[in-house]
């Protein structure tokens, strides 16, 4: 090549614009394209796209050097993920040296080692005693002239010793609350307002103590005062949240009381629900989770009932309805109308 030809390429390759591989430019597209269909492209040609010869995906003919030829898209592909694969493992690295670092030196004791947010969200753990590490943050929070309990409960049955003595220690707490003039609001899933221990516990607490059942809750979530709340931080329950932060409380507050409204009264004045042409509120719930495609866990783990009990539930149902079929039973759902009348 002529010192003009060089000239002429280094022009060129100076006004190729600067992209990565996963914003391939078209004209390296479309040759690479090219070089693909032919097996081969002379050196020149790529002169005005350096990106494919940077990005491997054109490399020198063995033998011929005036010539290139194109790399497999699938083994170049490949490369690239590699590469790409040890940035990201390096990044890692880097974490998890600057976490080894910055760690002690969070627990400095000083005016300036916390931040404005500090405290906003804190993490309870302790397996087994995830309910113990919880209800000694909530008495704590509590212990401070609390004056509003909003609580949802969405599995109140503790069978278990340790279960128990939970229960006992959050009554007297409790108890203390609406003693000193606080309001306790609780949500339950309807199929726990009939449970001897949630029985026991409203004709114990003596005060401003109210509760109400829904067929579908939130998971737990513990609001005092408006200002800390606890939630769950697992899908195994092992660890919780305690949320101190104005806006997620806000959030909290809001959602605890659209779901109050929608909510079945159960203490101190219960509220039942009318039965509808032979269909209990139960199966209500039930039809509505069937016409949405639902399998039948999967109505039992949402209305908080075994399997076997909403099996019987969405026979009653069908056999009320005249239903020979699970389909049918669908069809049979949406004409009678019982979805429209609900709540």
């Amino acid at each position: 090549m002529t010192g003009e030809a060089h000239e002429r390429a280094a022009a060129r390759h100076e006004a190729h614009p600067e992209h990565g591989p996963e914003d391939l430019c078209t004209a390296g597209t479309l040759l690479y394209t090219q070089a693909l269909r032919e097996g081969r492209i002379r050196a020149p040609e790529a002169a005005a796209t350096p990106c494919l010869t940077a990005y491997g995906l054109l490399q020198t003919r063995v033998g011929e050097p005036d010539w290139l030829e194109p790399v497999a898209p699938a083994v170049a592909l490949h490369r690239m993920l590699d590469v790409s694969a040890q940035r990201v493992a390096e990044e890692r690295r880097r974490e998890a040296r600057l976490s080894a670092t910055f760690e002690p030196l969070m627990q400095v004791d000083g005016r300036r080692t916390a931040g404005a947010d500090a405290g906003a969200v804190r993490v309870l753990s302790g397996i087994p005693q995830i309910n113990e590490a919880i209800n000694e943050a909530i008495s704590d929070a509590m212990a401070d002239a609390a004056n509003e309990l909003l609580c949802i409960q969405p599995n109140a049955h503790y069978g278990d010793q340790r279960g128990q003595l939970s229960q006992h220690l959050s009554l007297r707490r409790d108890q203390d609350m609406l003693d000193r003039g606080g309001r306790i609001r609780t949500l339950y899933q309807h199929t726990q307002r009939h449970l001897p221990l949630v029985r026991a516990r409203y004709e114990q607490l003596r005060g401003d103590a109210e509760a109400r059942s829904l067929d579908e809750v939130t998971e737990r979530l513990i609001i005092v005062d408006r200002t800390v709340a606890f939630i769950p931080a697992s899908a195994d329950r092992s660890l919780a949240l305690e949320v101190r932060h104005p806006a997620l409380i806000a959030y909290f507050v809001n959602t605890f009381d659209r779901l109050w409204h929608l909510a079945t009264p159960m203490h101190p004045q219960a509220v039942h629900q009318p039965t509808l042409n032979g269909i209990t509120p139960r199966q209500r719930a039930i039809a509505a989770l069937l016409v949405e495609g639902h399998t039948d866990s999967d109505i039992a783990d949402r209305l908080g009932m075994n399997v076997r009990t909403a099996r019987v539930h969405i026979a009653k149902l069908a056999a009320t309805l005249g239903s020979e079929s699970r389909a049918q039973l669908g069809y049979l759902i949406g004409q009678s109308g019982i979805l429209d009348r609900e709540g």
